[in-house]
């Protein structure tokens, strides 16, 4: 945590007869019906890396839609606990209220949180609140305390995954009985969920009036550019992304075979996977290969940079 968080924090886990046993590490990630944002899960990570070092024990309720078989709110006991500390986000909403009531046995602390009214029940039933933004002092609301560093900013943090854009067609009605292109999306996709890696959203297709969508092709080209990593069904994702020297992986949308594999076979582009041959172990053999070096060195070979 950031130093002036961390003993803050301490200081008020480590009050004369108050410290904790054992403690319960909340936040909005444990909210079945919450959301857990990369922002949640940092804060998490270090408010927990913290409280090791400090040699509170303690265990994190997550939700179960995010981490299913985790530790969740409903399973964790309250009577296990004599102290909950709640981490990043607002303290505002029945959500948080609720908190208060299922661990009302317990001393409840909150750290590195947005307190927007300091009258609502979920910011008064905390003991102790460590706020990052606003006041925890109802009769001060007009008097906002200095804001603090944001728990995720000095987290721990692995390796970063590649970046892959993922660029797909679901169109093409042309092709009639032949085409795959629901079938072999679906499979592309689930997938792509299981790789660890940054999945942007692409299109070729140009607007003006649609800020999701590029709007010039020198802003696709930029887009793919900046790309580990491209897995197209769409015949100019292959084209351009190997025009900024971006690996790809393309597979072709149609049975039988069509424009993409026909471009691939016309550049000499061997990362080409059919609609009838798509499977898990082709797809892993490829993603090898694309993000190697000799992926690499293949696709700026085609750069016309």
């Amino acid at each position: 945590m950031h130093e002036e968080v961390t003993a803050a924090l301490l200081c008020a886990l480590r009050q004369p007869g108050r410290s904790p046993g054992r403690l319960l590490l909340t936040g909005w990630f444990s909210f079945r019906d919450g959301e857990a944002t990369a922002g949640d899960v940092l804060a998490q990570r270090h408010a927990s890396a913290e409280l090791t070092r400090a040699g509170i024990r303690h265990d994190t309720a997550w939700s179960p839609g995010f981490r299913p078989g985790e530790l969740s709110l409903e399973t964790a006991r309250p009577e296990a606990y004599d102290t909950m500390l709640f981490v990043c986000g607002p303290v505002h909403g029945p959500q948080v209220t609720a908190l208060h009531a299922r661990f009302r046995t317990c001393r409840r602390l909150a750290a590195g949180v947005s307190v927007v009214d300091p009258a609502d029940p979920a910011a008064t039933g905390f003991h102790e609140i460590i706020a990052r933004d606003g006041t925890a002092a109802p009769a001060r609301r007009d008097l906002a305390a200095p804001a603090r560093r944001d728990l995720a900013a000095p987290a721990a943090a692995g390796p970063l995954p590649p970046v892959v854009g993922v660029v797909l067609s679901h169109g093409q009605g042309e092709y009639g009985a032949r085409r795959r292109h629901d079938e072999v999306n679906a499979r592309l996709t689930g997938w792509l969920a299981g790789k660890d890696c940054a999945r942007l959203s692409a299109d070729t297709r140009l607007a003006a009036d649609d800020w999701r969508l590029c709007a010039t092709a020198e802003q696709f080209l930029a887009l793919v550019s900046r790309c580990d990593l491209v897995v197209t069904t769409r015949l100019h994702g292959l084209v351009l992304a190997l025009r900024t020297g971006t690996p790809v992986i393309a597979v072709d949308p149609v049975a039988g075979g069509a424009k993409v594999g026909a471009q691939a076979r016309a550049v000499g582009w061997p990362a080409l996977v059919d609609a009838g041959a798509l499977s898990e172990e082709v797809l892993d053999h490829w993603w090898r290969w694309a993000l190697s070096g000799a992926g690499r060195l293949a696709a700026a070979r085609h750069s016309v940079r």
